[in-house]
């Protein structure tokens, strides 16, 4: 397949705001696209980075894989500390919003670690769009239509992380109506949408019983879902090609977006 080499960011916001007064000093959040012809599907890529910063290795070549499968992406380059809490999802939301105003018909939302985290709470905290919003794309809906969190921090209550805890809530960070809210496992709903879910079993940064307890919310909710629990493999692997066995990930997903329809 043919890759696009020279790209060009696209702004999420129109002028400045309203992302200058939640993140004083940071750029504007921005989309870079990895388009594909006929593609009937994108996917929003959120690196990780413990709500600090973006890996390198979880953008660019996670939308090149997601390419190969027939998909189209787009990589986020959403908010980080220091910003509001509610900034990071904001962007993700509006990402969802602005990628379907460009005529896919589904569009999901992937995302790693932190990101994952982010990516968990798209899929939990969406809204149906502003009506009577000036912005078309506030009209439209948040929801994604399937959400991939891999190796996620999904839980802000149990087992989690406490580094993307404090870099995403700050003072707030022991604030416990916050820290449900911010727990996707504890808002899943049979609105939720369906779900490809990986993790490793010896991940020492972020245990696995994240997705265990995700998968298991989903499961009562009554949202399908696919879960990969590998037996090896460290925290931040991004495609794994260093352990062979859970690289298989990749090829899941491809088959898993393809039967869900994002394919051309």
């Amino acid at each position: 397949m043919d890759l696009i080499i020279d790209r060009e960011t696209i702004r999420l916001w129109p002028g400045d705001a309203p992302y200058t007064a939640d993140s004083p000093g940071q750029r504007q959040p921005s989309l870079m696209p990895y388009p594909v012809e006929g593609a009937k599907g994108a996917v929003v890529v959120l690196p990780g980075g413990g709500y600090v910063m973006k890996a390198d290795h979880e953008g660019r070549a996670i939308a090149e894989m997601i390419n190969r499968a027939g998909v189209a992406a787009y990589v986020l380059d959403y908010r980080v500390k220091p910003c509001h809490f509610e900034a990071p999802l904001s962007d993700a939301k509006r990402a969802i919003r602005l990628v379907r105003s460009m005529g896919y018909e589904k569009v999901a939302i992937l995302g790693f670690s932190a990101g994952g985290h982010l990516c968990c709470s798209a899929a939990t905290l969406y809204d149906a769009g502003d009506p009577n919003a000036a912005d078309p794309v506030q009209r439209l809906s948040s929801r994604p239509d399937g959400f991939i969190p891999c190796y996620a921090v999904v839980s802000f209550t149990s087992f989690r992380h406490q580094g993307s805890v404090e870099a995403l809530l700050g003072d707030k960070k022991t604030d416990y109506t916050l820290l449900r809210h911010f727990s996707a496992e504890l808002n899943v709903t049979p609105d939720t949408p369906p779900a490809f879910i990986w993790h490793t079993a010896v991940d020492e940064a972020v245990p696995v019983e994240n997705s265990l307890n995700l998968a298991s919310a989903l499961s009562h909710a009554g949202v399908a879902f696919e879960l990969h629990v590998f037996p090896a493999g460290h925290h931040g692997l991004g495609l794994a090609e260093s352990v062979p066995q859970t690289a298989q990930w990749a090829g899941l997903l491809g088959k898993w977006l393809i039967s869900q329809g994002y394919g051309k």
